[in-house]
Parts: structure tokens; C-alpha cells; sequence
């Protein structure tokens, strides 16, 4: 039988994303707070991966390795400033998770930039914990362009700012579901199921 598996995380969004991809899987899903757990992790790789990794194995042997823990980190990645903000993308302009001195930043470090330099891509690292010496590592993104000014009511993150040529319109101008369903955590998680129904038909 399938133990429970803990996301590193409590973003309601994030946890509902999760169970609705892997909801064919016979385990529980929860979050860290409804497991009444509740620490930090200081997110310091040079990668996605490195901190994804650090989360999950950070929760995996605080709760004991009693059960699988799935963890992620995800950001922006811009051709023309070198791959910036990357792994600092939250905190891109000093401040934690302040989404519009991060935006305000981005645009002005591209400002006369031509759309070369403007090519980006979000990216999303997974990492599942499944025993302790087993574990399922995946990676997602998406191709688009910074935009020159900020478009859409969704105002979370960088949002605003990434244009998807494919759908001609940004991240802040697409329907919830629609981004939901082409993101750079969509596509690891595809990926992680894939690989997670593997792991189980070895269990059965």
C-alpha cells in the first residue's frame, strides 16, 4: 500500500494543482500545515533542482522518513540578463515575494533590450522523495517574451510580464485554468506522474 505524500508547502493552489494530477494514485495528499509541521528551509543553491532537493529532503528526515515528501522551486530565467533572476526570482530586487519592485526591477534592466535579449522561459524543479534511498527528479518550463509593460488583472509574480506567443497573450491575461494547464509546474508534474506510476506498479 502507497504511504501518505507531504508537499513541501502550503500554498492552497499549488496542493490543489498537485491532487488533481495525481488523483488516480491511491495515497493521500497533504500539506505541511495539515500535518501540523511547519519550518523553514534556506533556499540556497545555484539551482532549481539544489533547492528543490533541499527542501524535501529537509522535511523527509524531520518527519522521520515516515512518509514521501514532494517539493518544487521554480522562477524566471531571461536570456539577456544571463539566465537573472533564476533562483533569486522571488527576492530579485531584495525583498521577498515584493511582486511589483521585482517587476519594476525586471523591466528596467531590459529597457532598450531588443526581443532576443527579451526570450525567457519559467522554469519548474521537482523533486519526490519516495523511500530513502529512492527518489523521482523532473524538470518543466515554458518558452515566452518579456513584455515592455505589464498586461492582465493576474497580478502574481511575473505573470504580467510573460507573453506566450502561442496563445497571444500573458500569464496575467490568460483564464486560470488555461495557465494552469501549460505551466512550467503542469508539465514537471506530468512528468512526475509518469515516473511516480512506475514506482508503483514495482510496489504492487
Amino acid at each position: 500500500m502507497v504511504k501518505e505524500l507531504i508537499v513541501a508547502s502550503n500554498n492552497p493552489n499549488k496542493i490543489r494543482e498537485i491532487k488533481q494530477i495525481l488523483s488516480q494514485y491511491p495515497m493521500r495528499i497533504l500539506s505541511m500545515g495539515e500535518i501540523g509541521v511547519n519550518i523553514d528551509v534556506d533556499e540556497d543553491g545555484t539551482t532549481f533542482m539544489q533547492n528543490a532537493y533541499k527542501k524535501a529532503k529537509s522535511v523527509y528526515d524531520f518527519l522521520g522518513r515516515r512518509f514521501m515528501v514532494l517539493a518544487d522551486d521554480s522562477g524566471l530565467m531571461v536570456k539577456g540578463l544571463d539566465g537573472d533572476p533564476g533562483v533569486h526570482s522571488a527576492r530579485f530586487a531584495g525583498e521577498h515575494g515584493n511582486d511589483e519592485k521585482n517587476n519594476e526591477k525586471l523591466l528596467r534592466l531590459l529597457k532598450n533590450k531588443n526581443t532576443d535579449s527579451r526570450m525567457a522561459k519559467f522554469l519548474c524543479a521537482m523533486v519526490l522523495i519516495l523511500e530513502t534511498d529512492k527518489m523521482i527528479e523532473v524538470q518543466g518550463e515554458i518558452k515566452g517574451v518579456i513584455c515592455k509593460e505589464e498586461r492582465g488583472n493576474n497580478k502574481f509574480g511575473y505573470d504580467p510580464l510573460f507573453y506566450v506567443p502561442e496563445y497571444g497573450m500573458t500569464f496575467g491575461e490568460m483564464p486560470a485554468k488555461l495557465k494552469n494547464s501549460i505551466s512550467h509546474r503542469a508539465k514537471a508534474l506530468e512528468k512526475l506522474k509518469i515516473e511516480l506510476g512506475k514506482y508503483i506498479e514495482k510496489k504492487v
